[in-house]
């Protein structure tokens, strides 16, 4: 015979009369915790690609503002050490034409990375041209970098008119040629193209400087 207690607890739901009515069975503890360990490795299986292509861009990123300081900082020694070294004198046009820039380039190749492969690979280094216009007041020194694409796939999916249509306009389109090598345009190479001028005033060293009294 049920209490009246007993009664409405049964009304409104399962009763709990006996206590151990309303202790859930162990194993069914179990089967949710199994449940939920396998719903999880699926959510790192599906994410892990997602993660991996954040890192690889954002090392990317990385990479081509690392490229920019170190251009910069090339540049200004570039810029200086032909301030200082180079000739008025036309007798001496072909030394700094030759040795003085050659040198020049050499060491910033050095110092950007391109004699490294680990470095020049993670820059995606190409190419290194130095350029000098003399003129009757200023030099200008042009130095330029030319990378190679990064060439992330899942990227370069779609065509490059699809990805930087309206409203992305120019920056996009540097962007893409950053990233990527356009499929049907054998002309267009990819990567990016850094350029840095620098502009030096003549330095009036017309010949070799000699110390009073040496010869």
């Amino acid at each position: 015979m049920l209490t009246e207690n007993q009664t409405k607890r049964t009304a409104k739901g399962r009763s709990c009369f006996p206590l151990s009515a309303c202790i859930p069975n162990p194993s069914s503890f179990r089967s949710f915790r199994s449940r939920r360990k396998g719903q999880a490795m699926t959510e790192v299986v599906l994410l892990f690609p997602l993660f991996l292509l954040i890192v690889f861009i954002t090392a990317k990123i990385f990479a081509l503002l690392v490229l920019v300081q170190k251009l910069e900082i090339a540049s200004y020694y570039a810029a200086r050490r032909w301030q200082l070294d180079s000739h008025l004198n036309a007798d001496q046009a072909n030394w700094d034409e030759t040795i003085l820039k050659k040198d020049i380039e050499k060491n910033m190749r050095g110092y950007i990375g391109f004699d490294n492969p680990a470095v020049s690979k993670f820059l995606n280094l190409k190419e290194l041209k130095i350029e000098v216009v003399r003129t009757q007041v200023w030099n200008v020194i042009t130095m330029t970098v030319i990378t190679n694409p990064t060439g992330i796939k899942m990227l370069c999916k779609y065509p490059k008119q699809a990805v930087c249509a309206y409203p992305y306009g120019a920056a996009c389109l540097r962007g893409y040629d950053y990233m990527c090598i356009e499929r049907g345009d054998h002309q267009n190479i990819g990567g990016n193209r850094l350029e840095v001028i620098k502009y030096v005033p003549n330095r009036d060293r017309p010949i070799q400087f000699v110390l009073p009294g040496l010869k």
